[in-house]
């Protein structure tokens, strides 16, 4: 497991049209209406037939108030996808990730928010468990339910406006792949 410097704690790796580093950001400065492609992460949490949806909190910058799967972040500089995983997910619900596989490994999308700001990643997309039971941090999600994945693979193609952008491409490629 790779450990961040504080230097490098809230810093997103900047990436060429191919995939390649380029540099790092502020992770706050670099989402705006011009953000540069850098590398994020999606995470689906799985239990049985049911998959966890998250609520992300009103005071969020982009796409307050929506649902999505179950967690999303950034690696930080010198620290693997895996562990950012692992590290995000224990932040945002206070469970550990048990099992975990990479799902969708080139999953690429840009969308734009109602206010302007651009999510613009290479984001690969993991499925995996939780261990334990949800401690949520308020300031990140406000709601939280497992919902059957058909119903919200239905609700993705169904009414994509209820869902965050990249989690309706997400729940599509997942029931392609």
């Amino acid at each position: 497991m790779s450990i961040s410097s504080p230097s490098t704690a809230d810093e997103v790796v900047l990436l060429d049209d191919d995939g390649a580093a380029i540099g790092t950001a502020g992770r706050i400065e670099v989402h705006t209406t011009n953000t540069p492609l850098h590398l994020a992460f999606s995470f689906h949490a799985v239990h049985g037939e049911r998959t966890l949806m998250t609520r992300r909190d009103v005071a969020k910058k982009t796409w307050p108030g929506v649902w999505s799967n179950t967690a999303c972040g950034h690696p930080r500089p010198g620290e693997s996808i895996e562990d950012a995983v692992r590290r995000r997910v224990a932040e945002e619900l206070g469970a550990p990730v048990g099992d975990l596989r990479l799902a969708l490994p080139d999953f690429r999308y840009r969308a734009v928010d109602a206010s302007g700001v651009v999510e613009n990643e290479i984001c690969p997309v993991f499925v995996g468990t939780l261990e334990g039971d949800l401690d949520p941090d308020r300031s990140e999600i406000m709601d939280h339910a497992w919902i059957e994945r058909d119903l919200v693979h239905q609700t993705a193609r169904r009414a994509p406006f209820l869902l965050s952008p990249w989690s309706v491409m997400q729940f599509a490629a997942l029931e392609d792949a």
